[in-house]
């Protein structure tokens, strides 16, 4: 400016200024938010899935060991059948 505005001239030209920033600003706030509530139900699904792993893997090894268990039964008990014949 070669000479100083008034404080009309101003006010119209930063008013639209400050409100373009001020929606800016809360879009950006938005997404933010909703990436930070994605990251959020990511990470409490990864825990979940290894909780539910572990205690699959729980199982999974009591069956197993049930498994070996009985067969070891069964050839113990034949051994002992074939012997007392």
């Amino acid at each position: 400016y070669i000479f100083e505005p008034t404080r009309a001239d101003i006010l119209e030209t930063l008013l639209p200024m400050y409100v373009k920033l001020q929606v800016w600003k809360s879009l950006l706030d938005s997404n933010a938010a909703e990436h930070a509530a994605r990251r959020m139900a990511m990470e409490n699904a990864t825990t979940n899935a290894r909780d539910l792993i572990k205690s699959l893997q729980l199982i999974y090894n009591r069956e197993r060991q049930a498994t070996i268990t009985k067969e070891m039964l069964e050839i113990v008990g034949g051994a002992e059948a074939l012997a007392s014949s």
